[in-house]
């Protein structure tokens, strides 16, 4: 399948590097090929320069979201929750009729805030929206022409395409949307990606409980150390 993954930051390699390994075609997208190009420091969260990562996985292509889009048959979004609804509707015709699996959150970074929650890496974002919508509602309302699924967001993007890393696997994946078809193909990936225990929430209102649920990892991670897994327990 050919995929277009909107990101370069750790989660975007992650999901390039093992997508090339089942045998898909990948190409990542980027605001700016050149710019991107001709970093030589670490990005803001500490990973080693984009073309860095890009030379040790030939199989990779890089090309503007535009572009990446336009020759994919599935999207996987990326991009940073507060810039990401403007970036996806800036590309609304090259993702018209296909799936996109949204797993960014909608986080403002440095918020000022009465109360804040101070973390080793800062204060802890604010999320907008929050409680009556979330942002991947923002983005099927922007492209109606898209099928939206919410998925990936519950996890660090190292675990979800290697799910074994943490309790074997034995733990839950959510997914939501409005749209069966859609959903059935983002299944068949995470299984792909080793997922047994995927738990379709219904329809992408359910994203709202998803993002939210950001700042409650957040806290569990730190108080491990390290990554982590959730499990569903059913009801007997």
């Amino acid at each position: 399948m050919k995929i277009a993954m909107l990101g370069t930051g750790a989660g975007g390699r992650a999901h390039a590097a093992r997508l090339t390994e089942l045998g898909h075609t990948v190409t990542v997208g980027t605001r700016n090929v050149e710019a991107i190009l001709a970093r030589t420091e670490p990005d803001m969260m500490g990973n080693p320069p984009y073309r860095d990562w890009l030379a040790g996985h030939p199989g990779v292509e890089l090309a503007t979201f535009a572009d990446a889009a336009a020759a994919s048959e599935l999207v996987i979004n990326g991009i940073d929750g507060h810039n990401a609804l403007t970036a996806l509707t800036a590309i609304r015709d090259q993702l018209a009729g296909k799936v996109l699996i949204d797993y960014a959150v909608p986080f403002l970074y440095n918020p000022d805030v009465e109360h804040p929650w101070s973390t080793l890496w800062g204060v802890m974002p604010k999320l907008d929206p929050v409680d009556t919508d979330s942002l991947a509602e923002q983005i099927q309302r922007a492209l109606p022409d898209t099928q939206v699924v919410k998925a990936f967001v519950t996890q660090e993007q190292e675990t979800v395409v290697n799910p074994q890393a943490v309790g074997g696997g034995d733990h839950t994946m959510f997914l939501a949307g409005d749209h069966a078809d859609a959903k059935q193909t983002v299944t068949e990936l995470l299984a792909a990606y080793g997922w047994s225990d995927i738990l379709d929430l219904g329809g992408l209102v359910a994203a709202r409980g998803m993002e939210m649920y950001a700042h409650l990892h957040t806290a569990i991670g730190i108080a491990l150390g390290g990554h982590f897994g959730v499990k569903v327990v059913r009801p007997t």
